[in-house]
């Protein structure tokens, strides 16, 4: 593989047990394809008046379920969650899990989910573009999928 470029995307999502914002990278062609190498959520609402943490996840097919981390479906490839006080401060250090063995041949889906009031979650995420064989980029396809 050879690393042929480096984007940023960042936006809101809306906070929701079901819907999925697809983040589109598919360029038409099964030699190039993606890694997600950084990936952090934060609240939009630093104002609030109490404690409020959000998580959001990454997968390669639309899913179903905001609320619920499953390590176990190879379709999600990173996991974020970050909390604030009453102040705009951090409770704690955002946390984010990447699967150091992520390969996007086609599109993207950020989905999130609020535990208090907030509705809006801003994210960042940054992807290596590389340049790959056929075999590889079949092979990250299939991986992508559901197993289950």
């Amino acid at each position: 593989m050879k690393k042929i470029g480096e984007y940023t995307t960042r936006g809101q999502i809306t906070s929701d047990d079901s819907l999925m914002k697809k983040i589109q990278l598919f360029d038409g062609r099964f030699d190039t394809g993606f890694r997600v190498v950084f990936f952090e959520v934060s609240l939009q609402d630093r104002s609030s008046n109490a404690t409020e943490s959000v998580s959001a996840k990454l997968s390669t097919e639309l899913l179903a379920d905001n609320t619920k981390w499953d390590w176990d479906d190879n379709r999600e490839i990173g996991w974020a969650l970050a909390a604030a006080d009453s102040n705009g401060l951090a409770v704690s250090t955002p946390q984010t899990i990447i699967d150091p063995d992520n390969l996007i041949v086609e599109d993207l889906y950020i989905g999130g989910y609020s535990y208090s009031d907030a509705e809006e979650i801003n994210y960042m995420i940054i992807l290596e573009k590389y340049d790959i064989t056929d075999w590889q980029g079949a092979l990250a396809m299939v991986r992508s999928r559901s197993q289950g």
